[in-house]
């Protein structure tokens, strides 16, 4: 018998709920759009739905705006992975502003790999939010 195939679901992008990191909660999605007004605080990412990815790796990558750390060194890329636990597995790929908000505002690139290849590859342009 093969091999089941692996679902994935790109099933919302965009602005997000406050995420508690340590809950097993995912944030709620406030807003779908490429185009997030940003404040500090503001969560923005998206979710992938994963059906028959029980054991699997991801990995992924966050590719912000050139901000600077408290050394004044401009930060990498955000990477990481993480293993599906799950056979109907919902996995957030995000972050939230902190201050500064100048050095955030632009485009976040958010990738997630599965077996090396991509499977979600999302651009999020953060702008000031409108008073």
């Amino acid at each position: 018998m093969g091999k089941k195939k692996i679902d994935i679901d790109l099933y919302s992008y965009g602005e997000y709920t406050e995420w508690d990191r340590n809950s097993r909660k995912l944030p709620k999605i406030v807003n779908i759009s490429h185009t997030v007004q940003a404040d500090i605080g503001t969560e923005f990412g998206y979710v992938l739905k994963i059906k028959r990815g029980k054991g699997k790796k991801l990995e992924f990558k966050v590719i912000h705006p050139p901000f600077k750390d408290e050394n004044g060194v401009v930060m990498d890329d955000f990477t990481g992975e993480y293993y599906i636990n799950s056979n109907d597995y919902e996995f957030f790929l995000g972050d939230c502003i902190w201050e500064p908000l100048n050095d955030k505002l632009g485009p976040w690139r958010l990738i997630t790999y599965l077996d090396g290849q991509v499977i979600a590859d999302k651009t999020l342009q953060l702008v000031r939010k409108e008073s």
